[in-house]
């Protein structure tokens, strides 16, 4: 296959979501109106409660086996890596570049989260159907790395939708706290202001022992007169906990966990899979609710691009290191890894899977991550900034890595 048929593959889906981010900027108009940031906001909330979980459902009860749980065991595991690697090279652009807090969760989001939904899904049966792919007959690769593809979409947004949902919301919470400090700062009165003196414009120690302090993270409220140690342990306990549970219900994690469940059972997956099955009806409305995912985020993420262009307050410096995180260093650490497990004897012997494990570490960031930016109201013009540069780097990042990976497996 030559670098330029390659080209054209790996750049389709990429055209695609700039072409519809484009038609939502447009619908996002002041010309237009047909999406203003109050129907944006309500379109997301459908997206993150109904059609995200229709398409994970559908996808994983529809392409994952038990077999193919037990036989991919080390997919898990590598897509975890891809967060783990992403996630500390985030923290550290974040610790270097020093960004408004409102971005630091965002920032560690997109180099960690990468998009291993609709481009595996689309890029995978398109590099099997071209001549010259290594992987072998052409129906047989399509259909096997469709199934690879789902899987790895179905895992990665049970990472997406715990982790990165953290991440988000977490730098909302922090980003909250602080616009209400700030607030209640400026709006404090001076009662004493026409016999101001000297002293006045202090804080005694006495007025602190009356005031109360806002822990952004647990959303609790400590009286500053309690010293750190006394907090209980069991309180934080419980605390991480009940924050755990939360995300672990997020309506997309729960219907990937009810879908893996399908999949696995054999007579759960008769009863809606298939043109015999007696509801198949179910899987088909799943489906088709499912597909209206992708169009709708991306959608959003153009609508509040229009806003973002002019609004966004996103440092170069922060682009740059994005999309060297994304396109330079998270890929090389996956060769090693991948290098590392195939010595080990991890990995099965199918290169096409590892093909697939390899392309994890070079996609561009998760779409969902515009989701959330949206859904807890922060930083979603920045997000936008960051997904229209590293979705045009994409097309070139990923035609190059994947040449350079079939080449090592070939």
């Amino acid at each position: 296959m030559g670098f330029w048929t390659l080209f054209e593959v790996a750049s389709m889906p990429i055209l695609q979501v700039l072409l519809i981010s484009v038609l939502g900027a447009l619908m996002a108009t002041d010309y237009l109106k047909l999406l203003p940031s109050d129907a944006r906001k309500s379109l997301n909330k459908i997206v993150f409660v109904v059609f995200t979980p229709s398409l994970m459902f559908a996808s994983l009860a529809k392409t994952v086996t038990l077999d193919d749980i037990i036989s991919w065991w080390f997919m898990p595991i590598n897509i975890g890596l891809t967060f783990l690697v992403g996630g500390i090279l985030g923290w550290i652009v974040v610790k270097i570049l020093k960004p408004e807090v409102h971005l630091e969760g965002l920032i560690v989001a997109t180099c960690s989260a990468g998009n291993l939904g609709n481009l595996l899904l689309i890029v995978i049966p398109a590099i099997c159907k071209e001549d010259g792919s290594p992987f072998g007959d052409h129906g047989i690769c399509s259909s096997v790395g469709l199934s690879y593809a789902s899987f790895s979409m179905a895992v990665g947004g049970f990472y997406i939708w715990t982790y990165t949902y953290h991440l988000i919301r977490s730098s909302s919470v922090k980003f909250r706290a602080m616009k209400a400090a700030e607030e209640d700062a400026l709006k404090k009165p001076n009662n004493d202001l026409l016999n101001a003196n000297e002293k006045s414009h202090l804080l005694q120690d006495d007025d602190l022992a009356v005031t109360n302090i806002q822990d952004p993270e647990n959303q609790a409220i400590i009286h500053p007169s309690i010293k750190k140690g006394e907090v209980s342990s069991w309180s934080k306990i419980a605390g991480t906990l009940n924050k755990i549970v939360e995300e672990l219900l997020a309506p997309p994690t729960v219907a990937a966990i009810i879908g893996l469940i399908f999949g696995s059972v054999t007579w759960l997956k008769n009863l809606i899979i298939g043109s015999n099955a007696p509801l198949r009806v179910i899987q088909d409305s799943v489906k088709l609710l499912g597909d209206g995912t992708i169009p709708c985020i991306t959608l959003i993420l153009g609508g509040n691009l229009t806003q973002g262009l002019r609004k966004a307050k996103v440092k170069p410096m922060i682009i740059i290191a994005v999309v060297c995180v994304r396109y330079i260093f998270s890929p090389l650490v996956g060769i090693l890894v991948l290098k590392a497990a195939g010595k080990l004897g991890f990995l099965a012997g199918d290169p096409l899977y590892k093909f697939v494990l390899m392309i994890q570490y070079t996609l561009p960031p998760a779409m969902n991550i515009g989701t959330m930016t949206q859904l807890f109201d922060v930083a979603q013009e920045e997000c936008s900034v960051l997904f229209l540069w590293t979705y045009l780097v994409a097309a070139f990042a990923l035609t190059i890595w994947s040449t350079i990976f079939m080449w090592l497996l070939s």
